[in-house]
């Protein structure tokens, strides 16, 4: 998955296409549309900041075991 700082912005051009689309062309609802999933994902951002400060989280780690040698 390409980061903010990547050279292609293919990636880019073809997610607001595809985004373009699903809202049949019309950039207002794309618009309201991409700001409504980023509101959600702010929410449960917030939602896991709050789970970890309060300790909720569960303290086990699941190890990863290489046989690959």
């Amino acid at each position: 998955m390409p980061t903010a700082f990547s050279a292609d912005n293919s990636v880019y051009e073809q997610a607001c296409d595809q985004a373009i689309a699903m809202c049949d062309g019309n950039l207002r609802s794309t618009i309201k549309a991409l700001i409504m999933a980023n509101e959600y994902l702010e929410i449960e951002l917030q939602e896991l900041r709050a789970t970890i400060a309060c300790g909720c989280v569960p303290n086990t780690v699941v190890a990863i075991s290489s046989d690959a040698a």
